[in-house]
């Protein structure tokens, strides 16, 4: 045991949040997961129960494996995995499978193995590793808008446009993450405000031309503005349930919940084991358990912000940013959609929700930071060690 800590490097304060997130998911999955075995046909909750430690113990894996990776490799990586990304995507539009009931075609079933896998969360890692290398790269340049279209911009705009007609939050959260991060790394500011604009006239278009031949997108632009009209109006409809059941589970937790398994509103709230499951950890444990959950996410902010610092690169700092931010803001979503902040999105709790794309993307996304993290873990002992002895004791005393 001790030779598998020696062996863990990077920032220890975000294993741990790591950690305490993965231990804590088995509690409210385990309780979500009667439902699913229910409505699974002859299925059992302990099944469910081993499928989501699979997928956690893969996941942890990919943060060990990833982070024992210099992160300066990460700059090529992005570049290959740019074209793949967009092939995935392509194929998962002509051939994408329903989840679960799901109108959209978002996965896309791995042949011999049979599970199914999100290619959009994994295109929006990509695709901000690949920001992040642009930007470093043009960091001490002078930059014309037009430099930057064909390098910059168009693989964006391609890999949104093909996300886009099947799921419109995951576009939404991408673009809205490139933006952040253009701005952070001294994109200028004019330039962004021709993109935010060219943004949103595109999305404009599609919706209209979605309109005029609904045979092209059946049901997905009715279904986006259903659920922003629900959310707008205050009269309680159809497409209201879902949200509705999850304000119950928040009101019934009240301020200590009704104790772990205990839930009532599993039984009636669909997607209660990821969409929704931040309603019923707070139904399960009260706000005093959903308020120490939204201190862990920020603690990782705020541990992911120091790393971003401490990194002696300006890729490494907005490496760091740019796979970080995205897992804080993802998890602020999904939190907002239960207490009815925002519109129903379908994004995840990240490490908490079931569904092995999510987790995996996610300790994708750790590894890389703890990979900053440790190259300047490594960087300060190797000073260290080149320091003169009495050097080290004239700093400690």
């Amino acid at each position: 045991m001790k030779t598998v800590f020696d062996n863990i490097k990077g920032d220890r304060i975000i294993w741990a949040i790591a950690a305490l997130l993965a231990v804590f998911s088995f509690l409210p999955v385990y309780s979500a997961a009667s439902n699913l075995a229910y409505i699974g046909n002859g299925s059992n909750t302990f099944s469910y129960f081993i499928k989501h430690f699979v997928h956690l113990f893969l996941g942890f894996s990919i943060i060990y494996g990833v982070h024992k990776i210099p992160y300066r490799y990460f700059r090529g990586l992005s570049l290959v995995m740019i074209p793949v990304v967009l092939i995935l995507l392509v194929v998962t539009m002509l051939q994408g499978s329903t989840i679960g009931g799901a109108n959209a075609s978002r996965w896309i079933r791995v042949p011999i193995v049979g599970f199914t896998f999100q290619p959009s969360t994994l295109a929006a890692l990509v695709l901000m590793v690949y920001v992040a290398r642009y930007l470093s790269k043009i960091k001490d340049q002078v930059l014309s808008f037009k430099d930057s279209i064909l390098p910059l911009w168009i693989p964006v705009f391609v890999v949104l446009a093909l996300i886009l007609p099947a799921n419109f939050s995951t576009a939404a959260l991408i673009f809205s993450m490139v933006i952040l991060l253009t701005f952070l790394g001294g994109y200028p500011l004019k330039y962004l405000s021709v993109i935010i604009g060219s943004g949103v006239v595109v999305l404009m278009l599609f919706v209209l031309t979605a309109k005029a031949f609904p045979d092209l997108m059946p049901n997905r632009v009715d279904t986006w503005t259903s659920r922003i009209t629900s959310f707008m109006d205050a009269d309680v409809t159809v497409e209201d349930y879902q949200i509705e059941k999850a304000k119950i589970a928040i009101a019934t937790g009240g301020i200590q919940g009704l104790g772990p398994g205990k839930s009532i509103q599993k039984n009636f709230l669909p997607q209660s084991s990821s969409d929704f499951i931040f309603a019923i950890i707070i139904e399960e444990y009260g706000l005093i358990g959903g308020m120490c959950l939204l201190f862990l996410y920020l603690w990782l902010l705020f541990r992911i912000v120091i790393v971003a610092q401490k990194s002696e690169t300006i890729f490494g700092k907005l490496l760091s940013i740019g796979v970080g931010i995205p897992i804080i803001f993802q998890a602020l979503v999904n939190m907002g959609v239960a207490v009815e902040l925002f519109p129903v999105t379908g994004q995840t709790l990240p490490l908490i929700s079931s569904g092995g794309t999510s987790i995996w993307v996610t300790c994708l996304a750790l590894g890389i930071v703890l990979s900053v993290s440790a190259k300047r873990d490594a960087e300060k002992a190797q000073e260290n060690e080149e320091q003169h002895p009495l050097e080290i004791l004239s700093e400690a005393l």
